[in-house]
């Protein structure tokens, strides 16, 4: 082991001992080895086949991450996922930490303010990142710092971990993440609830909110002026039979936008709300499971949206799952959505639009750690709009479009 000179002169003169020297050296390594052995790396690779049937090449109006042309009649890299955390443990003022990035496609739009690593829309993000503390209050706050996924809907921004590959109307629509702060409270097994406060509505890192009716238009707003979000669950005890472990929650986020979400339009500076209800239930089928989630949304005049009328978004939403052997599960989604003239898409003809979207996926376990799933998607325009077909420079032509689409994950 090597020591610096003064250390070797300390010992020279009797003042300290080359052991003593040698224990303070291999106490900071302990704690370093210590902390690293709590931490856990995990991720995924998520791998697809699309094929959207028909010569067109546009994207899909409601969509995410399986609608851009550019991954349609072919083979894809989505999304390569490595997160770091450790964990809380049972302790009384337990600490924690997670972050998560992101590789690939499916990051780009994420990555909104970090120019050293790819540059605003990249392909490469920071998805999360927050310290986790707990505070030994009651049966214990737990505190998230940084920047988290929205704490609401049944989809979430990981597909492995949803029901189908696509992701649905209201997914689309719900924001994706925020930067601020969320404290959450387990009150008993039956009810849990949580509270935040965040910079901004939409999902940039750092990103501050702006005011739509500023002078000039999308001015900074007050400094005061934060979103706020809140959310009840609650969780059916054993005394509830079949109905055990049904789940029920209610989620709301308010607060001012940044107009960079919307390619820079001053337009989409404003106070938005998001608000959904959603929850899963078994069945006396053993193996089935049903569940339920309805979305609405809300802002001020939207620059995708008719001139002068607030935008608004609604989505029902009816998810089915049934584990049909030990390693086939039959998953299915049914959705519709009705939303402002011009919210999906270019504004048509018609008034309100007002979509469908039938979906079904066949997932089965044949390899270990591997997601593997096959699916068909049919999405139907309920107006006389035709929103689909059509090239990119020109959309629009049909009423129907449908999908089919093979992915791949490998979860580590």
């Amino acid at each position: 082991m090597k020591f610096n000179q003064w250390t070797l002169a300390l010992a020279a003169g009797g003042v300290v001992s080359l052991a003593s020297a040698v224990r303070a050296d291999e106490k900071p390594m302990s704690q370093v080895l210590t902390a690293v052995s709590q931490t856990t790396l995990s991720g995924y690779v998520s791998t697809s086949l699309i094929w959207k049937p028909g010569t067109s090449n546009a994207g899909i109006p409601g969509r995410a991450f399986d609608a851009p042309a550019s991954k349609h009649d072919g083979f894809n890299l989505d999304v390569v996922s490595l997160m770091l955390a450790k964990p809380l443990s049972d302790d009384g003022w337990a600490a924690g930490y997670t972050a998560q990035l992101w590789f690939g496609p499916d990051a780009v739009g994420f990555n909104t303010s970090a120019p050293s690593l790819a540059g605003a829309g990249g392909d490469l993000t920071v998805k999360q990142a927050y310290v986790e503390l707990r505070v030994p209050i009651g049966n214990g706050i737990d505190v998230k710092l940084g920047h988290f996924n929205y704490i609401g809907g049944y989809e979430v921004p990981d597909s492995g971990d949803d029901l189908n590959y696509s992701r649905s109307y209201a997914w689309t629509l719900e924001p994706a993440s925020h930067t601020g702060l969320l404290a959450s409270y387990k009150v008993s097994d039956a009810l849990s609830l949580a509270v935040g406060i965040a910079n901004s509505y939409n999902n940039g890192i750092n990103w501050r909110a702006a005011r739509f009716n500023g002078t000039p238009l999308g001015t900074a707003a007050d400094e005061s002026e934060k979103t706020y979000m809140g959310q009840i669950a609650l969780t059916a005890p054993e005394s509830f039979g079949f109905l055990k472990g049904a789940t029920l929650s209610a989620t709301a986020v308010n607060g001012l936008n940044n107009p960079s979400g919307s390619g820079g339009s001053v337009l989409s500076a404003g106070r938005f709300g998001c608000y959904q209800i959603g929850g899963t239930m078994p069945t006396p089928v053993q193996g089935l499971s049903v569940g339920a989630s309805y979305d609405y949304m809300d802002g001020p005049p939207l620059a995708f949206a008719a001139p002068n009328k607030a935008g608004y978004a609604n989505a029902a939403t009816l998810y089915t799952s049934y584990q049909a052997t030990e390693k086939l599960k039959l998953n299915g989604r049914a959705e519709y959505t009705s939303a402002t003239k011009g919210f999906w898409y270019a504004p048509g003809t018609s008034g309100n639009e007002k979509l469908l979207g039938l979906t079904g996926t066949l997932d089965y376990a044949l390899w270990a750690n591997v997601v593997s799933r096959l699916e068909a998607r049919w999405d139907h325009s309920l107006n006389a709009d035709q929103p689909f077909g059509g090239t990119a420079a020109a959309p629009g032509g049909q009423k129907n479009v449908v999908t089919l689409a093979l992915n791949l994950i490998y979860k580590f």
